[in-house]
């Protein structure tokens, strides 16, 4: 019953999503955002509204492991195995607003929380400072989009008038409320799992519940690369991986009565983790505003090295205290400098990247 449970959620999960992406995405296109803003703003939230619901119905009904590995879990496999499968497809272009303006402040968020987290748990006042700059985050985001200089044409159909309008708000509408009852499934087959098979709920956010809720950026993005939208396959991660931290954790931790806690194995290795392949991006976008194949395919075996580390973390395997630490202490590290260096190799070679 639990895995019917779990498996209907995800449908109607993703059912809602999609929903959610047409219609917000048409309405946004009739008011002439760009599809860079699109795939940031109104893309990146409607994919990132299964965690939203998820995460905040996990917390308020008592399972903020679940909550807080949903996030972590996302954004991870966000960065390393959509963008990395996307990037395997075709390779991907990289917008300079990317690499000078979202990036960076996706990786001072992903700083941000990890230094909120170091006390064990997300306060509601965190939660509402979460929140505050996600309101700011879109603002920017807004005025940027008005600045365009119309280059960046919508690629979502803009279709106008009082009955597209009337249909989009509708179509809005349906995916709210099929993302509210595909959470409640999710939740009650993930937890009713986790209780069976004797495995922590933080596993089972990090793992299930993670990869289900990110369905929606997974199809999103794969899709846009096959399509060539290269603009909403990248804005479309980042700007999910934005919305996951300030939207849903923020939110979330707000909405909870005592916050958010924090496990310490999350705090040790996933959260890190989380950092670390956030800062990969910037060196890996720099490099001629390009994510090229062989660099998606070392984002998609590093997800795979890190959903090896979750299975041995789910059966208490005696090796995993030492691949942790393998983990942080020399891959992880050495990645991201080898990407640095190719990305200043680059900026000497090729100059900084153009407007």
């Amino acid at each position: 019953m639990d895995a019917v449970l779990l498996a209907g959620g995800f449908v109607v999960l993703v059912l809602g999503a999609e929903l959610l992406i047409r219609g917000s995405s048409r309405l946004a296109a009739a008011a002439g955002m760009p599809s860079l803003v699109i795939g940031l703003t109104v893309v990146a939230f409607g994919t990132s509204a299964p965690e939203l619901a998820v995460s905040v119905g996990s917390t308020l009904g008592g399972s903020p492991d679940i909550a807080l590995g949903n996030v972590v879990g996302s954004n991870i496999f966000n960065v390393l195995l959509i963008l990395g499968l996307s990037a395997l497809i075709a390779p991907l272009t990289v917008s300079a607003q990317l690499v000078r303006f979202d990036v960076p402040v996706l990786i001072g968020v992903s700083l941000l929380v990890w230094l909120m987290a170091l006390d064990h748990a997300i306060g509601r006042l965190e939660g509402a400072v979460l929140g505050l700059m996600l309101a700011i985050y879109l603002d920017v985001q807004i005025r940027m989009g008005r600045r365009s200089d119309g280059r960046d044409v919508p690629v979502v159909p803009a279709a106008r008038g009082r009955a597209a309008f009337a249909a989009n708000v509708l179509l809005i509408v349906a995916g709210l409320v099929l993302l509210v009852a595909g959470a409640r499934w999710l939740l009650a087959g993930a937890t009713g799992i986790a209780r069976a098979a004797g495995v922590s709920e933080l596993v089972i956010g990090l793992t299930i519940v993670a990869a289900g809720t990110s369905l929606p950026e997974l199809a999103t993005s794969v899709l846009a690369a096959l399509r060539g939208e290269r603009d909403i396959a990248v804005g479309n991660v980042i700007g999910s991986c934005m919305f996951n931290l300030l939207a849903v954790l923020g939110l979330t931790a707000a909405l909870a009565p005592t916050g958010i806690r924090v496990a310490g194995a999350a705090l040790a290795f996933d959260i890190p983790v989380m950092a670390a392949v956030t800062l990969a991006c910037l060196p890996v976008f720099f490099r001629r505003q390009l994510i090229a194949r062989w660099e998606g395919g070392v984002f998609t075996l590093y997800y795979v090295a890190y959903a090896l580390y979750l299975g041995l973390a789910a059966s208490g395997h005696q090796r995993l205290d030492g691949y942790r630490e393998a983990m942080l202490g020399f891959v992880l590290p050495l990645t991201v400098l080898t990407f640095a260096l190719i990305a200043w190799r680059s900026w000497v070679k090729d100059g900084a990247p153009s407007r």
